[in-house]
């Protein structure tokens, strides 16, 4: 890009902060910046003409964890670590609510259900077994007893005939949840440049070279909130790991309300607009689905809709209204990173499928950790 000097010098010059990503870390690391520098130039480089990543390609859950998750990390964490990990999902959440607002997202505490299907006897029984040591170990965290078991009032085929329920989980409405997180970035004087990829940085004495696929400039500090994108840019342990999703057309009656998890939640789905939103599947073909591309595949997309048809509305006729995937960033342990990679980088990454959960904290203690 042939840039003029008046562009070059409006945009590209004196830049205190640039932030690599404008999804719920990058767009709430700017927010934090900007309360603690406010008259410092900040710059988020954003590669897509929209988020790139899962912020705007997520099913929109507020969750902090089905009792399953729960305790499969409690086979490789400690009790405290555990206690940990929900704790920060429930700050996260609590911290997007009181910056974006309830209604300003669709917000709707619905409760969040786990399905069992008919041949997972076993963790069915076992999860039923733990369910006043995970409500006790989480008590502290909900201040309430937040799993309990009730009946299939869906009226779910091959499952199970009770769920496992957390009264606390919700839903929320992720595109209105970035809008509003764009405009009150806008309203704080943070420019975003849209379709901006980052090629390769290289820091300097006092600062970062930065080279993009468009121009090259130097910024005073650079923050990346990638996620999923994390490994094309610096040697941490991230993984991409991309999730598929469809939504069906509008259904006149449904009756389903709520966030489910199923088959230890690697399927998910929900109720919006009349419409079952149904994801997951990664299971299916982990290798595969390791990609930093987009797109559906055959395989996964197929179960969706048979599970659709056999288990979720087994007597309504449906029909496909969107596909699409996002990618999640992963890895070997749950935790995400955040912390400084030299003098003037600093990430915020890995958030293992949990951005809505812990996005708006991980954003808030990157930018902490210019301070």
């Amino acid at each position: 890009m042939n840039l003029s000097y008046w562009e070059y010098r409006t945009w590209l010059s004196d830049i205190d902060f640039t932030i690599v990503g404008s999804g719920i870390v990058g767009l709430n690391c700017a927010l934090g910046l900007r309360e603690k520098y406010p008259k410092a130039k900040i710059v988020v480089l954003e590669k897509g003409i929209l988020p790139e990543g899962a912020s705007t390609k997520n099913a929109g859950f507020a969750c902090y964890g089905s009792i399953s998750e729960i305790l499969s990390d409690l086979k490789s964490h400690t009790e405290e670590e555990v206690a940990q990990l929900v704790q920060q999902r429930w700050d996260g959440i609590q911290l997007l609510r009181k910056t974006v607002g309830d209604s300003t997202m669709d917000f709707q505490q619905l409760g969040g259900h786990e399905l069992f299907l008919e041949n997972k006897e076993e963790l069915f029984s076992a999860c039923c077994e733990n369910l006043e040591r995970v409500n006790a170990l989480l008590k502290p965290v909900f201040k309430t007893t937040a799993f309990r078991v009730q009946g299939n009032v869906f009226h779910f085929k091959h499952i199970k005939e009770q769920y496992i329920t957390n009264t606390l989980e919700a839903q929320i409405d992720t595109g209105k949840m970035m809008a509003a997180l764009l405009d009150l970035v806008a309203r704080k004087g943070i420019r975003i440049l849209n379709a901006i990829k980052v090629e390769e940085f290289q820091e300097t004495g006092s600062g970062v070279e930065v080279r993009t696929n468009a121009f090259s400039f130097r910024s005073n500090n650079v923050f990346l909130a990638t996620n999923g994108f994390a490994s094309q840019l610096i040697k941490e342990k991230v993984r991409p790991a991309r999730a598929q999703v469809l939504i069906t057309q509008p259904i006149r009656g449904l009756h389903i309300k709520g966030t489910f998890h199923l088959d230890e939640g690697y399927w998910y789905f929900r109720n919006i607009d009349n419409r079952i939103l149904f994801g997951g599947g990664r299971h299916l073909d982990f290798k595969g689905e390791e990609t930093y591309e987009q797109g559906e595949t055959g395989l996964i997309q197929n179960e969706l809709e048979k599970m659709l048809a056999k288990t979720i509305l087994p007597n309504t006729p449906f029909q496909i209204a969107q596909r699409w995937s996002g990618i999640m960033g992963v890895g070997e342990v749950k935790k995400p990173i955040c912390k400084q990679l030299s003098d003037h980088v600093f990430c915020g990454v890995r958030l293992g499928g949990m951005g809505i959960a812990i996005g708006s904290q991980i954003g808030k203690e990157l930018a902490e950790l210019s301070f």
